[in-house]
């Protein structure tokens, strides 16, 4: 069984524009909120797919970090992660193991974002992902322009 889980940015919920969406077109996804600091979160996460498999994660900002994170250290859980301008410049910080990713991923980042800068991700994913797909769109750090643009049935099959 396919199980698909949207991971929200830091100051956002399931409530956002994202979560709308997704909970729209995908009504099986799980789509919960996080609060809380970076372990509490980690936490929570482990807890709701601690018994899933065959996982694909689309991670926004914040979220994208933590996708990163749950996937080093789960990745036989993990189908394949979207990351949307994820904080993975942060990962460094992270009292963490860390290591190689080897799910297939995609990244997709606002030439414009000033969030998280482009020449601080670039790097890093280039080094935690081995199997990546790095796409710089013509957008902002929240993609508005370009997120409901994506061909998210292929993303998510």
């Amino acid at each position: 069984m396919i199980n698909r889980i949207f991971i929200h940015g830091l100051e956002s919920s399931n409530k956002g524009t994202k979560a709308v969406f997704f909970r729209e077109k995908y009504p099986d996804m799980i789509i919960p909120t996080f609060t809380g600091n970076l372990p509490e979160r980690m936490e929570k996460l482990n807890r709701i797919l601690s018994d899933k498999s065959d996982i694909r994660i689309v991670g926004s900002s914040f979220g994208g970090l933590m996708a990163s994170l749950f996937a080093m250290e789960n990745g036989s859980q993990v189908k394949k992660m979207i990351l949307l301008a994820p904080a993975i410049n942060m990962i460094g910080s992270v009292p963490q193991k860390q290591g190689k990713v080897s799910v297939r991923v995609w990244i997709y980042h606002g030439r414009d974002a000033e969030v998280i800068s482009l020449t601080d991700i670039g790097p890093v994913a280039k080094e935690i992902f081995t199997d990546l797909s790095f796409y710089i769109v013509d957008d902002d750090h929240f993609l508005h322009k370009t997120f409901k643009t994506l061909d998210w049935n292929t993303l998510l099959a």
